[in-house]
């Protein structure tokens, strides 16, 4: 006679509801999963999170001639720990295929709204997102680099509809400007506060927002470039090289720039030479699948084109443009054009994310923080990540994380088996004499 198992009240109820399991709960994409590289780990930070309204006075726009423009800044920093504040949950939309409405979502977080400042002057770090992006779903990254001792500052841009004539060119003019704007406001205000140091500053940017934080950084714009052409007015021709204005856009005090699949070399923004003038260390992100922004006309010619900066590319082989989102949420999983704002065809999102977070994290503590411990985790390894190997001792816990040495070849803080697909391309800067 077989023998029926007892079934427990909640397992008939599960049954009877038609519930097979139930699904672990939705966590903050911030906090990373178990087979990340090493420095992609929360930091030791509480992080709080609120949004600031800052107005450019008289600013210059395509859809007036001088108007006073507002931007809300979502502010990420080192915050003392409350016991049981209830952490932030993030909301946010994008376009959605058209004709069909914006599509909305939400995100865990792990942030505190208005949580009290820790005490302490950390650096700056201004974020600009992509196209029709929102700040909402980057929070992978602004609340993981603020546990680990920055402020972030993410710059909601507010940008056209897509249906609108104006999109391309207000976006183009605007996303320069903005961050300099804000770079300038937060260095002057949050100083005064004891907040920042003013001194260290970071500018990440994604896809469009990698066009603003190349030319924040110092890439000269092209007056014959597109940006400049297709923007009415020749509103941005003073920003461009030979210029009455063309300093104001660069950012002081730089000592970083992360772009993810940024966009413009491909559109002339920069011309030949444009990109040459960016001074600061620069970590160039993409995936050499990109179809969104070509990859040998965007990311690699850009590595090779800003030769006056120690520059990295870091390159996932077969990855797409969507690097720069969080992973997809529950409401965005319903149809291929929603879910493809986040997700990449091929890898993983969560081992995107873990990644990034590694290599952003050890690029700014190296340069914004002056670790020099952190160099290990960027100079010197083999290009090819596939070619990295570490006979580990007998006894090596299975996810041991690669310690790196001269013996040494897999990516430090990388586990055995989880440093594939990936290539970092690393070039010093070219001194002032050597032809560029």
């Amino acid at each position: 006679m077989r023998r029926v198992p007892v079934m427990t009240t909640a397992a008939m109820l599960l049954l009877a509801t038609g519930v097979a399991r139930i699904a672990p709960a939705e966590q903050p994409p911030s906090r990373p999963v178990v087979d990340a590289p090493e420095l992609a780990a929360l930091g030791a930070h509480a992080v709080g999170v609120r949004t600031l309204k800052l107005v450019d006075h008289d600013a210059v726009d395509v859809l007036a001639p001088h108007r006073d423009r507002v931007l809300e800044v979502d502010l990420w920093y080192p915050a003392v720990a409350e016991r049981g504040a209830r952490p932030e949950s993030y909301s946010g939309s994008l376009p959605a295929e058209l004709p069909g409405p914006p599509a909305a979502f939400t995100i865990p977080g792990l942030a505190v709204r208005d949580a009290r400042p820790e005490g302490g002057h950390y650096p700056l770090v201004i974020v600009s997102h992509g196209r029709s992006n929102v700040t909402a779903a980057l929070s992978w990254l602004t609340e993981n680099l603020a546990s680990k001792g920055y402020v972030i500052a993410a710059i909601r841009h507010a940008d056209l509809q897509r249906t609108e004539a104006l999109e391309v060119p207000e976006f183009l003019l605007r996303r320069p400007l903005d961050i300099a704007f804000v770079a300038r406001a937060l260095q002057e205000s949050l100083a005064h506060d004891g907040l920042v140091d003013p001194d260290r500053v970071a500018l990440i940017g994604y896809s469009m927002g990698g066009y603003g934080v190349l030319t924040d950084a110092g890439a000269v714009l092209d007056p014959q470039g597109g940006p400049c052409k297709w923007v009415p007015g020749g509103s941005l021709l003073p920003y461009a090289a030979g210029g009455p204005l063309q300093s104001s856009l660069v950012v002081t005090h730089l000592r970083a720039v992360v772009a993810i699949a940024p966009w413009g070399a491909a559109s002339g923004a920069w011309g030949n030479t444009g990109l040459a003038a960016i001074k600061a260390p620069l970590l160039l992100i993409a995936g050499d699948r990109d179809h969104t922004v070509d990859y040998r006309s965007g990311a690699r010619a850009i590595v090779d084109a800003a030769a006056g900066a120690n520059r990295y590319l870091l390159t996932y082989k077969g990855a797409g443009h969507a690097l720069g989102l969080g992973p997809a949420p529950p409401s965005m999983r319903g149809s291929t054009w929603d879910i493809s704002w986040f997700e990449d065809p091929v890898w993983r999102k969560d081992r995107i994310i873990a990644i990034n977070l590694h290599m952003i994290t050890a690029f700014l503590d190296r340069y914004v923080k002056d670790d020099a411990g952190r160099a290990a985790y960027i100079d010197g390894l083999v290009p090819e990540s596939d070619a990295g190997s570490w006979r580990a001792p007998a006894g090596t816990p299975f996810d041991a994380r690669s310690p790196g040495s001269a013996d040494i070849t897999l990516w430090k803080g990388f586990q055995r088996d989880y440093a594939e697909g990936l290539e970092l391309l690393h070039h010093e800067a070219q001194s002032s004499g050597q032809g560029q």
